[in-house]
């Protein structure tokens, strides 16, 4: 459902983005009347806000989530009772073992589910933020007898809202730009996107019914799906690996910097989301990062962009090893043009978060450790006109034995991608893509070890821009 915003997006820029001469003025006050067009129908989501609905729906999505995990799970853990509740109330908190995927994906869209209850009931995202953290909190304690964890809150309780606030505001863009689709579809697509927000707009009609409004925000989106095959792979102590792999990637950057009327208000009005399904290993990566708090600034008439703090939630995890981080960073993301067809686009990022990093099909489900990680990121993206792009992606985390589970591990996992596109027609493009993956860690119960997997794959890719996302503001 996700490539319905990246087919909106292509019909609703393709008359001001498919004319690569279209510069200057002309194309900035075309781009604020499409803007316009778009956010006609979307207004203040807040005028019929509530607190006490989505407080009511996060206490009954959890009493549901307890008793349809007491019915299939198969475990005690959900056996829940006063006794326990008071227990967890008094006791002190832990770190727990669950299983990987429970833990740093299922717990994060956990919380994702309460921040768009609280979304789409009109609260704005402090607020909102607060309901997810209190709503984490309320599960660690009711929600299993087990001890309250500390990594299940961190991933609830905020990587949830990042997450949460990425879908919520692609749910909107969805709603917000129709370009012909039937109500009905977009409706379906944007439940899709963030249930939480189609459930409350089904349920209480025309009282939450409202679009958020992007404000005209400017996004590039890409839809991509190809084939990748293994040119080194150092399996480690995980025991599966597959060589070839079908993917399919989805990406966006929205409130890119550029457009002179739009304004950095509010948290996540630039976010970025990156999601990579595998034949392997279903879930590749899930990758957010929104600006929190920043502003605008220009560096001369060719560049523009944004700095401040930004919240950031990563899951990755390429068949050998996977790595779950939430975090916060200082950074900056923004577009120079180069020369006349030339653009340069970027983000650059330095932080500190709370991560978990372990082996993949390895000996034991348990078998990874938390701590804290120091984490940098840097992505580019070279644009030459509306024919080539040229992206290249970087990530590192040190995965501290600070705060750590396990006594004395610590991980550092590297990353990077170069990704080649090259236009065929309108939006339609071929992309050849390298993506290297690398940990190395070192346990004092199990010694050094590396894990290493680079692959290589060509890709169809279908784009919401025909510029690649440039903005030319000159």
């Amino acid at each position: 459902m996700l490539a319905q915003v990246t087919d909106s997006k292509a019909k609703a820029d393709a008359e001001v983005n498919g004319d690569p001469a279209a510069k200057g003025d002309a194309a900035t006050e075309n781009r604020a009347e499409s803007a316009a067009t778009a956010t006609a129908t979307a207004v203040d989501i807040g005028a019929n806000k509530s607190y006490s609905i989505p407080a009511m729906e996060i206490l009954g999505f959890d009493f549901l989530l307890n008793r349809l995990n007491h019915q299939f799970s198969g475990s005690s853990d959900y056996d829940v009772t006063t006794t326990t509740i008071r227990d967890n109330l008094h006791g002190k908190w832990a770190t727990d073992n669950d299983p990987y995927q429970v833990n740093q994906f299922a717990h994060p869209y956990q919380g994702a589910m309460y921040h768009g209850f609280a979304r789409s009931a009109g609260l704005g995202y402090w607020e909102s933020a607060g309901y997810t953290f209190l709503g984490s909190v309320a599960w660690e304690v009711a929600g299993e007898k087990t001890r309250p964890s500390v990594n299940d809150q961190v991933a609830s309780g905020i990587a949830g809202s990042f997450l949460g606030e990425a879908l919520f505001r692609m749910s909107n863009l969805v709603l917000e730009r129709s370009d012909g689709t039937p109500k009905f579809w977009r409706e379906v697509a944007a439940a899709a996107i963030s249930p939480a927000t189609g459930f409350n707009r089904l349920a209480y009609g025309d009282r939450f019914d409202s679009v958020f409004s992007s404000r005209g925000a400017y996004y590039y989106s890409r839809l991509q799906v190809g084939l990748g095959s293994a040119t080194r792979n150092v399996q480690g102590t995980s025991t599966a690996d597959k060589g070839k792999e079908l993917l399919t990637d989805f990406y966006m950057e929205y409130g890119l910097p550029g457009n002179p009327s739009y304004q950095y208000t509010r948290p996540f009005d630039y976010f970025a989301f990156q999601f990579t399904a595998s034949s392997a290993n279903i879930f590749e990566n899930i990758l957010t990062r929104g600006l929190l708090v920043g502003k605008a600034y220009e560096g001369g008439p060719d560049f523009r962009g944004i700095w401040g703090l930004y919240g950031s939630y990563d899951y990755i995890s390429p068949q050998t090893y996977r790595i779950s981080s939430t975090a916060l960073s200082l950074g900056t993301t923004g577009q120079w043009w180069l020369s006349k067809d030339i653009a340069l686009q970027g983000t650059a990022m330095l932080g500190a978060g709370y991560a978990a990093v372990g082996t993949l099909h390895g000996g034991a489900n348990g078998e990874y450790h938390y701590g804290a990680a120091p984490q940098a990121m840097l992505a580019m993206r070279l644009i030459f006109g509306n024919r080539v792009a040229l992206d290249v992606a970087a990530r590192e985390y040190f995965v501290s034995n600070v705060g750590s589970d396990s006594g004395g591990g610590r991980d550092n996992i590297a990353r990077a991608d170069v990704s080649l596109t090259m236009r065929i027609k309108k939006q339609h493009s071929i992309a050849i893509k390298y993506l290297w993956n690398r940990r190395d860690a070192t346990y004092s119960f199990l010694g050094d070890g590396t894990q290493e997997r680079s692959i290589i794959g060509i890709y169809y890719s279908y784009d919401g821009d025909s510029n690649f996302g440039a903005i030319d503001w000159r």
